[in-house]
């Protein structure tokens, strides 16, 4: 069958049972590719001839009752007394006994959702929150975690992607490393497989002509240099950054940076990138950037990300500089940045928006298939706290 024939869902639901009746059981993604619909649609179907009595739900698809039932019962119709309870959808191999409450998600025709992020404690447990409130009633999010490594994202990904022995998802949500030739084979994969994916906070082309696929992303550039024009607007003409060399964000961050900084002739006589706080060389490059701040008289930084800003500014202090007074710190990501002392100031991604317009363009696509590609990008906010106020020492404003 093709998708050309569009047969109405009552016509569809008729087939759906002769092949199950003919293979003797069918998985979803089987019945999806011989119907030419979408899986969610035939996971809808099924829920509903399931619930009539007229199939019987197996791990990942269905197949004919194994008693109790008629298999010819059209959609639609009763097919006896457990069809009037929906007591195909409640129990399990024709047992009688009841399924766990757990397994009756995947059995309520919404779309199940997986969602791959790099880390579950620190930027991404925000974007999480905004998936699961776009989800809620629409749709069930499988949540992995993973790690900023290629064969560690793509294990993850393959394991909700399932295979003949796995009932898979319906869709991705996915942030995937995007450098280099691994990463580059990462996007051809995702390209190429049966189900929609969209990308949070990434941007990848891929395919044999190297389109982009469907994305959601901070504008991370833009944030970079708002954060760059309240520096100028307090009066800082020395100015430094520091940028992580572990972060995909880096390298937007820095080019929106240097150009904004370009354009108002502000001095950038340090641009530095660390290794993260976790790892042990951060204390050594923080020294070096503090010593490089006092040698070239930096008067304002901007620091990617939280973590590393607030542990500069404490061993700033250590060596009596003065926050905001002699060295003024912005930092960026705002997860963490306003509970340091003094707070600072931050450049905030919209998180909670990323992974909340993910979900939607996820489920806009399973239901348009012929939709054209989005790539959305949002812009983040710059949130002004005591680590930028006032003017630079010996200003003389």
């Amino acid at each position: 069958m093709t998708q050309q024939e569009a047969p109405l869902p009552s016509e569809r639901r008729e087939r759906l049972i002769a092949r199950v009746r003919e293979t003797g059981s069918a998985r979803v993604s089987d019945l999806s590719r011989w119907l030419g619909v979408t899986p969610v649609t035939v996971r809808r179907d099924l829920t509903l001839l399931v619930a009539e009595g007229a199939l019987e739900k197996v791990h990942g698809g269905a197949r004919i009752p194994a008693r109790g039932t008629s298999a010819g019962t059209s959609a639609g119709t009763s097919a006896g007394t457990g069809a009037g309870t929906g007591l195909g959808a409640r129990t399990g191999a024709g047992t009688g006994v009841p399924l766990p409450e757990g397994m009756l998600a995947e059995d309520d025709g919404r779309p199940t959702i997986g969602m791959v992020v790099p880390s579950l404690d620190y930027y991404w447990p925000e974007v999480i929150r905004g998936a699961r409130a776009a989800a809620h009633g629409t749709a069930r999010l499988i949540l992995r975690g993973g790690s900023y490594d290629v064969e560690q994202i793509r294990h993850q990904l393959s394991a909700l992607v399932g295979d003949d022995d796995a009932p898979g998802v319906d869709g991705l949500l996915v942030a995937p490393p995007v450098d280099g030739p691994d990463a580059t084979r990462l996007g051809d994969w995702l390209a190429g497989l049966n189900l929609p994916v969209v990308l949070m906070e990434r941007r990848l082309a891929a395919g044999p002509y190297r389109e982009p696929l469907e994305s959601v992303a901070t504008d991370h550039a833009l944030g970079a240099g708002t954060a760059a024009r309240h520096i100028a607007e307090r009066g800082h003409r020395r100015v430094g950054l520091v940028t992580s060399r572990t972060s995909p964000h880096s390298a937007a961050v820095r080019r929106g940076f240097l150009a904004v900084t370009d354009g108002l002739d502000l001095d950038v006589v340090l641009d530095v990138e660390t290794v993260p706080l976790s790892d042990p060389g951060w204390a050594e490059d923080a020294a070096s950037v503090l010593d490089r701040c006092a040698d070239t008289g930096v008067t304002a930084l901007l620091v990617h990300s939280d973590r590393e800003a607030i542990s500069l500014v404490e061993q700033a202090r250590e060596r009596g500089v003065r926050v905001p007074a002699d060295l003024a710190v912005i930092a960026y990501d705002d997860e963490v940045a306003g509970l340091a002392d003094p707070p600072l100031t931050a450049v905030s991604p919209p998180k909670t928006a990323i992974g909340a317009g993910a979900v939607e363009l996820l489920t806009r696509r399973l239901a348009d298939a012929d939709r054209p590609v989005h790539r959305i990008e949002l812009n983040p906010r710059l949130i002004v706290r005591a680590s930028s106020a006032g003017q630079p020492a010996g200003s003389g404003s």
